[in-house]
C-alpha cells in the first residue's frame, strides 16, 4: 500500500502536501498560520481542561461548606430582587403606584362625602315636603329595607363589635 490510498500526505505542520494556500497568501505564510492554529487550538483544550477543574474543586468547596443547589438559587434571587428594588425604574414605578393610591383614597373620601351631604340634603328635603315623622318613615316597610342593606353594607365592611358578636347585623330590625 502506498501512501496516496491513505489520502494527501501531510507535513509536520498539519499541511497536505500539494495543497494550495488560499489567494494573497504564500506557502510559507499559511503553513505559519496552521502552526498558530494548531496552539491557539491546544491552548483552547488546556483552558478547558483547566475550567473543569476550577469547577470540580469550586464544587468541592461548596459540598464541603453545606451550599446546596437550594440555596445558591435562593442566594441569587435575593441578589436579584436586591438589584431591581435598587433600579431607577423600579424606584420610579413605586413612587407613581403610591401617588396613585394616594390620588384614589383621596377621591373616595370625596365620593364618600358627597354621597352622604346628597342623602342629608334628600333626607330634610324629602322632611320637609311630606312632614312624615320620623318613627313613620322608619316602619315603612321602604326604609326597613334601605335600613337592612345599610346595615348588612356596615356589618360586612367595618366587622363584629364585641357586642354584636353573638347577633346578626339585621337582629336589631327583627318584629
Amino acid at each position: 500500500m502506498d501512501s496516496s490510498e491513505h489520502g494527501p500526505a501531510m507535513s509536520s505542520t498539519g499541511v497536505a502536501s500539494g495543497w494550495n494556500p488560499p489567494p494573497g497568501l504564500t506557502e510559507e505564510e499559511a503553513e505559519e498560520m496552521q502552526v498558530e492554529l494548531i496552539k491557539v487550538e491546544d491552548e483552547i483544550e488546556t483552558l478547558r481542561q483547566v475550567l473543569v477543574a476550577k469547577e470540580r474543586h469550586a464544587a468541592e468547596l461548596k459540598r464541603r461548606l453545606g451550599i446546596g443547589p437550594l440555596s445558591e438559587i435562593k442566594q441569587n434571587l435575593t441578589k436579584g430582587w436586591h438589584e431591581v428594588q435598587c433600579s431607577n425604574a423600579y424606584k420610579r414605578t413605586q413612587e407613581t403606584l403610591s401617588q396613585a393610591g394616594q390620588m384614589t383614597s383621596a377621591a373616595f373620601s370625596s365620593m364618600g362625602s358627597a354621597i352622604r351631604n346628597q342623602f342629608g340634603e334628600m333626607s330634610s328635603n324629602f322632611s320637609m315636603r311630606h312632614s312624615l315623622s320620623m318613627p313613620a318613615m322608619r316602619n315603612s316597610p321602604s326604609f326597613k329595607t334601605f335600613e337592612d342593606k345599610v346595615e348588612n353594607m356596615k356589618y360586612k365592611v367595618m366587622g363584629q363589635t364585641n357586642e354584636e358578636s353573638d347577633r346578626s347585623p339585621t337582629s336589631n330590625n327583627a318584629p
